[in-house]
């Protein structure tokens, strides 16, 4: 940047879009979150994404381009291979002899620039938009591309024939493995299959891949915001291609069938280079494999993303800068528990804090960071690492699962001995954990002196923002279940999404949490020392503060950002019950 060119917070302040002290505010965010200044007023909700692109446009000179108000060509996109397109999200307007206009999201990224002058041998004019609007674009033109080659290697592939099948699925299975592996992914049906069925889960946001064998079919069914939505099924006779070629990428053994396996797939799709943790389960009809996809951003979101109310974020910030203690977090299989931990970990991963972790298995890989995967078979076990791990000198103490009371005694002592210790449980609700830590076999006073915090959450979907709407048509059973009272339900407004094709039609767009936040203070103490029960822990933390999943999502539906149906669907095992109290 030249002397005298304002810098972006300057030029923001001179709209009058932000106080000086929101972008001190905002500075300090991107120092401790490795954020630019950019992104950081935006996760802080100070201004949109469009103004920053505003302002970096003046800021370099650039034209501004707003892609709702001028769309792009779609026969102009052609222009750029589709490999820079995905990758860096730069898009072709037109070109003119020599000369090729673009729109670009990043002006101080002159290496790709320079890469896109000389592969293509033409001179780059740039505008700059929005990212999430060029992203949108990409999506927009090559979602439909992607599902087009998911459904018709399929059709085509039922198409050709039993002869085709039985080549593939021969008796020699490794062989025919083999040969798939290593074609260029471009001949091979059954590869093409794969891709494309990897390819398009990753694109439509997917969190799961579920390749199911049925009794005359094999079900695919992708997990998108928490719930699983099926696609089109795969012809049986095509079963033991499809699952020996992800058994292959995984690098599980093809030719054992009848006890599970894990493997891991790492593979680039779009832009993305992302890691793939599989899983293989014999059953009645076959293998069943399941895909869990592992985006790194996902894991290094900061604090700010998790959803948590400014009060319970003020205690949560607080608590895990505490020098010593153990805080967990606790929630069902899902609910996002390893991200909100990672999350408060990229917080406090500093050069000067020490961090250790013990996982099973190491999902995520951060810099900074030691990271020691769990083997059980060859007795790397959660509290053989975790002895060996306070040897290490740490700071801060990641614990995949506490599972048994030796791994909780070990963490307990850790947490007494000056460590900070994170870790999670699996129990319906935050003064559980404490009940459940005591039926394990831990003493009570280890309990009521190391635990300073527990926090039970829940994943909840959004409402989709290109879609929502107002409505008032909300079952009033719900509504009672969050605590409105009947003048409320009468005079309330909600919201909800209609559906469009940005959701695939469901209404729901991303997750955030719901939290319960169990803060330990002298008489909770106590009556963990004494082993009170559950109802007594309960009853004495709302009386301190604490916030339950219910009421927390609550809050999220006078919002507008969930609706009282989807608090109630993550919140209440027995739906059912509810009916009884209809008047």
């Amino acid at each position: 940047m030249t002397k005298g060119k304002k810098r972006l917070g300057e030029i923001l302040v001179d709209w009058g879009l932000l106080e000086p002290s929101a972008v001190t505010a905002a500075l300090e965010h991107a120092s401790r979150n490795r954020m630019r200044i950019g992104e950081a007023l935006v996760a802080l909700g100070n201004v949109s994404e469009d103004d920053v692109a505003k302002a970096l446009a003046s800021q370099f000179d650039m034209e501004y381009r707003d892609l709702e108000r001028n769309p792009i060509d779609s026969a102009a996109i052609s222009l750029i291979p589709e490999d820079i397109i995905r990758r860096h999200f730069i898009l072709p307007i037109e070109r003119r002899d020599s000369h090729l206009k673009v729109v670009i999201t990043d002006p101080l990224d002159l290496e790709t620039l320079d890469s896109l002058r000389f592969r293509l041998n033409v001179d780059i004019e740039c505008c700059l938009a929005s990212l999430s609007k060029v992203q949108a674009v990409v999506k927009a033109h090559f979602e439909d591309q992607t599902k087009d080659t998911l459904d018709g290697t399929i059709s085509d592939l039922t198409q050709m024939g039993t002869q085709m099948g039985e080549t593939l699925m021969g008796a020699d299975l490794q062989a025919s493995g083999r040969l798939a592996d290593d074609d260029d992914g471009t001949s091979a049906p059954i590869v093409k299959l794969v891709t494309a069925i990897i390819t398009s889960a990753v694109q439509t946001r997917a969190s799961d891949i579920h390749i199911e064998p049925m009794a005359n079919r094999v079900r695919v069914r992708y997990r998108i915001d928490g719930v699983c939505i099926e696609r089109e099924s795969i012809p049986k006779r095509m079963q033991n291609s499809v699952i020996s070629r992800l058994k292959i990428m995984s690098g599980m053994q093809i030719e054992v069938k009848r006890l599970p396996q894990d493997g891991r797939i790492k593979m680039t799709v779009g832009a993305e280079e992302i890691d793939f943790r599989v899983s293989s389960l014999p059953g009645y009809h076959g293998e069943s494999l399941v895909l869990r996809i592992l985006r790194p951003e996902s894991a290094q979101l900061g604090i700010e993303a998790l959803g948590l109310e400014p009060d319970d974020k003020e205690r949560f910030d607080r608590i895990i800068r505490r020098p010593n203690g153990i805080f967990l977090v606790t929630g069902p299989t899902g609910s996002g528990k390893t991200t909100t931990l990672y999350g408060a970990l990229n917080t406090l991963n500093r050069p000067d804090v020490k961090i250790i972790t013990a996982e099973d298995p190491v999902e995520y890989n951060f810099p900074g960071m030691n990271q020691c995967e769990v083997h059980e078979d060859i007795g790397r076990s959660f509290s053989v690492i975790l002895r060996s791990m306070l040897r290490q000198a740490p700071n801060i103490i990641l614990v995949g699962e506490i599972r048994d009371c030796e791994v909780a005694d070990v963490a307990m002592a850790a947490a007494l001995t000056g460590h900070l210790v994170f870790s999670t449980l699996h129990t319906n609700d935050a003064p559980s954990a404490i009940t459940r830590l005591l039926d394990m076999g831990v003493k009570p006073f280890l309990v009521s002196s190391s635990v300073q915090a527990v926090m039970a959450q829940r994943l909840i979907r959004r409402i989709c923002d290109n879609c929502r709407e107002e409505y008032k048509n909300v079952d009033h059973k719900f509504l009672r279940l969050l605590g409105f009272s009947p003048e409320e339900i009468e005079t309330a407004t909600f919201q909800h999404g209609a559906g469009c094709d940005q959701c695939s039609n469901t209404g729901h767009r991303g997750r955030q949490g719901i939290f319960e936040m169990f803060v330990m203070n002298g008489q909770l103490r106590d009556l963990t020392f004494k082993r009170a029960s559950l109802s007594e822990l309960r009853q004495a933390a709302r009386a301190s503060g604490m916030r339950s999943l219910l009421e927390d999502g609550r809050r999220k539906v006078i919002k507008g950002v969930t609706t009282p149906e989807e608090v109630a669907r993550v919140t209440v095992q027995d739906i059912e019950i509810l009916d009884g109290e209809e008047s």
